[in-house]
């Protein structure tokens, strides 16, 4: 299984809107996994790095926002030895990938598992965005890391559906007719398996320019299906839109056995 969550604003954590009970209630049905590896467009690299601490720390990799968001702390354990079984992974299909022994854990990762494992006690690892990613090898990472699944490990995109951040009007409930046009287009296609339209979305969508100004907030979502492999649907969790235009859906996917 793979998974992708929309994490949009860190007020995500104290502000769960939809989204947030919907992805606790996910937890409570999946099969408790081995660990998380997140894929998060907050710790990006010139090439793969891997974390491996054994307890990695909450960064607050943010500012001018309330002060209780910096008092929030995720204290899960990492997973090391399933971290470096996915570093060699990566190696193994060709990427430059290396171990870091001192990340911590971004926003991106941690205010999401906030919601989806409240209690902090499933192991979480990051692997950091390549600068360089595309689509399509946003595609070939998850196909990459897919292997992981065997070992119990639930892979995770992190990103947003949309993420114009110059257009966010905070806490307006009221959808931008753009955003909604953008997330039904995307919607379509993970429900319908389409993964070279959704490969495409990026220039072949409505509004996508406008939707994703830069694309490393879209990137995640094509690590998670391509995670699951060709012509696999996604199982869509309604997150609603918002602060105007800060879609946030999530896609469950799962790997045919």
């Amino acid at each position: 299984m793979s998974l992708f969550v929309s994490h949009g604003a860190p007020t995500f954590a104290l502000e769960p809107g939809l989204a947030g009970p919907a992805l606790t209630e996910l937890g409570k049905r999946l099969t408790r996994p081995a660990a998380v590896l997140v894929v998060s467009p907050h710790w990006m690299t010139e090439e793969i790095r891997v974390g491996v601490s054994e307890t990695p720390e909450t960064i607050h990799d943010f500012r001018g926002f309330p002060p209780e968001l910096y008092n929030l702390d995720y204290p899960a354990p990492g997973h090391p030895k399933l971290a470096r079984t996915a570093l060699a992974l990566l190696e193994a299909g060709g990427w430059k990938a290396s171990a870091d022994e001192t990340r911590g854990l971004d926003h991106g990762a941690w205010v999401p598992m906030m919601h989806l494992f409240p209690d902090h006690s499933v192991p979480v690892f990051q692997v950091s965005m390549p600068t360089d990613l595309g689509p399509a090898s946003a595609w070939r990472l998850g196909q990459a890391l897919q292997p992981l699944e065997h070992d119990g490990v639930l892979i995770i995109g992190s990103g947003s559906l949309t993420h114009n951040l110059y257009e966010v009007r905070w806490g307006d409930p009221n959808a931008s007719g753009y955003a909604r046009e953008f997330t039904d287009w995307v919607r379509a296609k993970v429900q319908d398996g389409d993964h070279q339209q959704l490969i495409a979305a990026l220039e072949e969508a409505p509004h996508a320019k406008r939707a994703h100004p830069t694309t490393e907030h879209f990137l995640p979502l094509l690590v998670a299906a391509g995670a699951a492999g060709e012509q696999q649907p996604g199982g869509l969790i309604d997150g609603g839109i918002e602060h105007g235009v800060l879609a946030m859906d999530a896609f469950v996917f799962q790997h045919p056995a």
